[in-house]
């Protein structure tokens, strides 16, 4: 038997994507302070702060939801349908498939000038105050190319069972982004954020969702301890294999109702 040379080809590329992925990316690591500057986004200059949704629950790894891009995306409609049947527990698992907001901005990183713009991403925390400080009129906007402020960047790890923190200084003094010619080509040269988190189709996602869904995978165990009494055991498997089987049957509803509509 030959080589299968498309999986090979299919194989490299996916290794070379995941190269590019974590050169294009960064995120603050302990120790001494790091200096960055948040710089517009070329390919949508309004605005550089970029929401993506990802799913983190139905597959091994994470996935782009289409919805960042307000995109029809199965696993939202899914969710959704698990949320208006009136069960609790369906109801929380449509709150654990739902995509999670990540926001990224373009940066370089002062000292690493030369290796381009970078994507930074983090949670709601610093997004709000970095929303704070560029909606602020003292501050100016500090993404400007020319009278645009750095920002300070601090990540502090956990200590004695508490969180990670990551902490925030802007610089007061404004200051070009650069005064090199081959840097400022970096910055208007940067990456699509697609390139680095490519959208899936409705159809890749569908597939992601069956998967999650097979049945092999939703067994439900039934307590038949030999603690339980004689006289109940039987009752209380009934009940629990019937509770399984109606709950069975309500995510399975909307699970063909999505797919068959």
């Amino acid at each position: 038997m030959g080589l299968n040379l498309d999986a090979i080809k299919a194989k490299l590329n996916q290794l070379n994507k995941t190269d590019d992925r974590r050169n294009n990316l960064w995120k603050p690591e302990a120790g001494p302070k790091t200096r960055v500057r948040i710089v517009p986004y070329v390919h949508r200059k309004d605005n550089p702060f970029l929401e993506l949704y990802f799913h983190y629950d139905i597959a091994k790894r994470s996935m782009l939801s289409p919805v960042s891009f307000g995109n029809a995306d199965p696993v939202v409609e899914f969710a959704e349908k698990l949320k208006k049947t009136g069960d609790k527990d369906e109801w929380l698992m449509g709150r654990k498939i739902e995509p999670k907001m990540r926001t990224y901005v373009p940066v370089i990183v002062r000292g690493k000038e030369a290796e381009g713009v970078k994507f930074w991403g983090f949670g709601k925390t610093i997004y709000t105050e970095l929303l704070s400080i560029v909606s602020d009129p003292d501050y100016g906007d500090i993404t400007d190319l020319m009278n645009g402020r750095d920002i300070d960047v601090e990540f502090i790890p956990a200590e004695g069972g508490g969180y990670p923190k990551t902490t925030i200084r802007v610089k007061p003094n404004t200051t070009p982004a650069t005064e090199d010619k081959g840097i400022a080509e970096k910055i208007m040269n940067q990456p699509v954020i697609t390139d680095i988190f490519p959208e899936p189709t409705y159809e890749e996602l569908e597939t992601a969702l069956k998967e999650w869904m097979n049945p092999e995978d939703d067994r439900v165990d039934v307590d038949t301890s030999s603690n339980t009494k004689a006289d109940t055991s039987g009752k209380t498997e009934e009940k629990a294999e019937a509770q399984t089987e109606e709950k069975q049957t309500d995510v399975a509803s909307a699970f063909n109702d999505l797919f068959n509509k």
